[in-house]
């Protein structure tokens, strides 16, 4: 899996813009104007910071070396995902848990017009 693969995949979702509001390398998926993903470009092994329910994130930090708390991000909530070695379905259902998890936060209106898109 690569950077495309992950940029396509969160583009087809409802109301997601793509940006780069730290730096020219950290790319910013957004669903309304909430962070729900970032990637760095540059760095080597691929890897993505996602939000992920508080449970969850324990048991695949055990599970899996490759999921961490992400580096200056609330720990609790979210994860750095190094890409490799780990199932494509896996790194699927982590982008949807953020999406969903970040979709949730909006208030109702920015949600029904994200749903009308």
């Amino acid at each position: 899996m690569d950077a495309n693969d992950i940029l396509d995949y969160c583009l087809a979702k409802k109301g997601v813009t793509e940006s780069f509001p730290f730096d020219n390398e950290t790319l910013v998926m957004k669903v309304d104007t909430k962070m729900f993903l970032l990637m760095g470009l540059e760095r080597q092994p691929l890897a993505i910071n996602v939000k992920t329910d508080p449970e969850w994130s324990a048991e695949l930090r055990e599970q899996y070396p490759q999921i961490t708390g992400a580096y200056h991000m609330n720990k609790t909530h979210w994860n750095s995902v190094a890409v490799d070695g780990l199932k494509r379905d896996l790194i699927f259902k982590l982008i949807d848990q953020s999406y969903e998890l970040v979709f949730k936060s909006l208030t109702k209106k920015a949600q029904n017009e994200v749903n009308s898109l």
